[in-house]
């Protein structure tokens, strides 16, 4: 696909560009209607073809949870190994659309390898997350930054506290959920691993609070994220954090997300993964 289309489409998703805007500057690049919804139907997710782990796993027990937030009861998808044993945990944290079937797939995913994994849903103050992805997308630009950071934060010791686990947590998120883990590693001390997949970096951060081992997934394509990557890196390294770093070469902003195969990329989202479960069974187990 043309890179000037997902470049469109990433403002799109990112930045204030309403629906008609977006089409009308798709149609000018296309050159027409019928292109336009033609890249537009590779482009929006997918969800129903996309699922790696089914709902219902045998071998999974799915439940929805309760917590107390920043004045809110927030809400999640708690999903685990079936059998009584002690896991460590990770927080799940979505793109800017909210809790959506793929990051719910994801959920499964963490929770098949063996851990207590518990997508959040940041939207649980809106009534959870809209089956519309462009409401998801303005309900996220409403939610107040330190209260959304406080109830993952609490997400964090809701895991801890839970019998079957071991203490121990990370996290993983994508895009939004990306720059989320970079603040979860900078404000939660007890926090084990944060994986941020193209995820913007901490501002002004003092980043040698951070005790959690790091991981950062960036996309050679993606201008907008990597712009940050090489500043926060050279924090990072002043302040003797633990880190990992990868740039995957020719490939999109949300390679990971295999609901959207304008941008997924099936190797550079193995070899991401597979790096993500090495860092938490390091510092989870």
């Amino acid at each position: 696909m043309d890179q000037r289309i997902i470049n469109l489409f990433d403002e799109y998703t990112h930045a204030p560009l309403t629906r008609k805007e977006f089409m009308e500057r798709l149609m000018k690049i296309t050159g027409g209607a019928a292109l336009a919804t033609a890249a537009l139907a590779v482009l929006e997710p997918g969800y129903a073809n996309a699922a790696t782990v089914p709902v219902q796993d045998t071998n999974l027990t799915e439940e929805t949870v309760n917590w107390p937030g920043d004045g809110t009861t927030m809400q999640g998808y708690l999903v685990h190994p079936k059998g009584k044993k002690k896991r460590g945990a990770v927080v799940v944290i979505h793109e800017n659309r909210g809790l959506t079937p793929h990051i719910k797939d994801v959920t499964r995913r963490v929770a098949q390898a063996g851990y207590l994994a518990l997508g959040v849903d940041a939207l649980s103050q809106f009534g959870g997350t809209p089956t519309d992805e462009d409401q998801g997308r303005t309900l996220i630009g409403q939610l107040d930054s330190q209260k959304t950071l406080n109830n993952y934060l609490a997400a964090l010791t809701y895991l801890r506290q839970r019998p079957d686990s071991n203490g121990k947590t990370g996290c993983v998120g994508f895009c939004w959920g990306g720059a989320m883990a970079n603040r979860l590693a900078l404000s939660d001390p007890k926090l084990n691993a944060a994986v941020a997949y193209y995820g913007t970096q901490p501002k002004d951060a003092d980043v040698s609070k951070i005790k959690a081992h790091l991981m950062m997934h960036y996309a050679s394509l993606d201008e907008r994220v990597n712009a940050g990557a090489a500043t926060y890196e050279a924090a990072l390294k002043a302040a003797n954090v633990k880190y990992q770093q990868f740039m995957y070469e020719g490939v999109n902003h949300a390679f990971n997300n295999d609901s959207s195969p304008a941008r997924y990329n099936a190797e550079a989202a193995k070899l991401a993964w597979e790096r993500t479960l090495g860092l938490f069974k390091k510092e989870l187990s």
